[in-house]
Parts: structure tokens; C-alpha cells; sequence
């Protein structure tokens, strides 16, 4: 498997840490027919491009997150 750059711009996951309020969080994972090579860390838009054609199947998770007040 390989990542890709999150909307932190780095690589990896970071756990939720919403600023405020309840925030949905996106777990995507896609099965393909070949393998990427020479991405480097793509952004979401050139990962999603490069993956068109070659999905054969797709799951995704959607939870959400709310620091508790202490």
C-alpha cells in the first residue's frame, strides 16, 4: 500500500483533532489493478486521476469526532 498527502499536507494519519464542534472524518480504500508507481506523496486530485480506470473495487468509512469538555 501506499499514501498519499492528507489535507495536513504530510503523510500518515494524524487522528481527529477538530478546532471546535462534531467533525466527520473520511477512511477511504480502493483495491486497483496495478500498481502506481513514481507518485512521490500525490495530492488527492492527481492520486484520484491516476487511479481512474483501475478501481475494481471501493470501500469507505465515515466517523466523527467531538473533543469532550473537561
Amino acid at each position: 500500500s501506499v499514501e498519499g498527502t492528507t489535507s495536513w499536507r504530510r503523510t500518515g494519519y494524524g487522528g481527529p483533532c477538530p478546532p471546535i464542534g462534531r467533525h466527520r472524518y473520511f477512511h477511504k480504500i480502493y483495491a486497483l489493478d496495478t500498481i502506481l508507481d513514481n507518485l512521490h506523496n500525490p495530492p488527492k486530485q492527481r492520486l484520484e486521476q491516476e487511479m481512474k480506470g483501475h478501481i475494481l473495487a471501493h470501500a469507505e468509512v465515515v466517523g466523527t469526532y467531538q473533543k469532550s469538555h473537561h
